[in-house]
């Protein structure tokens, strides 16, 4: 199925194939988990990705037992692990430029992150990381089909997926099964889950960043969209966080998002996605996002915070970087910026997608999404061209 004409890229995608041999991003997740959410799913899986599914089944017993020998080798000190330097989370909504500023900020040597075996095996990474994901190069693509950024192994990802792979519940869940209504929405915020449900969650959390710890004690940069709406939480587990939020155009970020969730039902899901109240999904999404994060905004000290637009960083990514250390006051810029430098040489030819919306598409963005428009200094008319 392609994009409809109102939220399409000019270069779009050509259809995914059911390639169910390929890594997807619960390939990961431990057995009990992968059952228990096929059965809150009724098992609803399309024929075409019963393979799929079968292949993320049989690798949970491996997960299994490679967790059980972390647990033994290293429990203890994963255990006794301390985060000495609060993370830094990159924050803003999907599509904005969040993956983008990740890239930068890990350039820096005095930071860790968790890269993309980290959040496929969160279970077991630290006994299994160093030879893995060399055995298994060849199954990823060089780049990332939604958006052409690099992919691998080895690059920064969401701790998210991380999550969802201990077997924590995350909206994201959504994808596997996106003809059945959005899962887990309560834990896009964290504001309606309480009690047990969110001592798990956040006992689970830490687990896997004591485990980032200890593989490299330094600091820990994050990005996960879902995290600009878990402000509160965030800081009552690590009251010296810092936070970059970047924002972007939004009537580049509702296409764009619309695009990437389509993408992902695809070829992540185990159903043939109709996308099905998918518009109404992104923008309820954004809205709810903001409406919280701009409530607990308030919490974050002054001088740990920053934020920055996607366009001012892609047309001055240095002068904006420095902006960046000198608003969290982290220092040593100027010792980062060789390897920014050669980083932005290396992406210089990158282009973005483009997208087209229609005028009841761009009407309906500067309805919803207006207050976003008027406080972060966008325009509703569309660009001369």
């Amino acid at each position: 199925m392609t994009n409809p004409p109102d939220s399409s890229p000019q270069s779009a995608v050509g259809g995914a194939k059911d390639r169910f041999w390929i890594p997807r991003f619960w390939d990961g997740m431990h057995f009990s988990g992968w059952m228990r959410l096929l059965a809150r799913n009724r098992f609803a899986v399309a024929p075409r990705r019963v393979c799929m599914a079968l292949i993320i089944a049989g690798l949970g017993p491996f997960h299994c037992v490679m967790w059980a020998i972390q647990k033994l080798l290293y429990g203890r000190q994963i255990e006794q692990t301390e985060i000495r330097e609060h993370p830094i989370f990159i924050i803003g909504h999907w599509r904005s430029g969040t993956t983008l500023l990740h890239e930068l900020l890990v350039l820096d040597k005095r930071h860790t992150y968790p890269d993309t075996y980290a959040c496929f095996a969160p279970n077991h990474f630290v006994a299994t990381g160093r030879f893995i994901p060399g055995l298994l190069r060849f199954l990823l693509p060089s780049r990332r089909p939604v958006d052409n950024m690099a992919a691998g192994w080895e690059r920064p990802q969401e701790d998210e997926f991380a999550l969802c792979n201990m077997g924590i519940r995350s909206p994201y869940l959504t994808i596997v099964f996106p003809n059945r209504p959005p899962q887990e929405q309560d834990y896009l915020t964290l504001k309606e889950v309480s009690g047990d449900a969110l001592d798990r969650w956040k006992r689970g959390f830490v687990w896997f960043l004591r485990c980032l710890t200890f593989r490299e004690p330094k600091r820990i940069v994050l990005k996960s969209p879902a995290h600009t709406c878990r402000i509160r939480v965030l800081l009552e587990l690590f009251p010296d966080a810092r936070f970059v939020h970047i924002v972007r155009d939004p009537y580049v970020i509702f296409p764009s998002t619309v695009n990437l969730w389509k993408r992902l039902y695809r070829d992540q899901g185990l159903q043939v996605p109709r996308y099905e109240g998918l518009k109404e999904h992104v923008f309820e999404t954004f809205s709810r996002m903001y409406e919280v994060f701009e409530e607990e905004r308030e919490l974050i000290d002054p001088a740990r915070f920053s934020e920055v637009r996607y366009e001012d960083l892609v047309k001055d990514p240095l002068g904006q970087m420095r902006r960046i250390y000198d608003d969290l006051g982290i220092g040593g810029f100027e010792a980062v910026r060789p390897a920014l430098e050669k980083h932005l040489v290396g992406v210089a030819g990158y282009k973005t997608n483009r997208y087209k919306i229609s005028p009841e598409i761009r009407a309906e963005i500067t309805r919803r999404w207006g207050f976003y428009v008027r406080k972060y200094g966008y325009s509703s008319q569309p660009a001369q061209v």
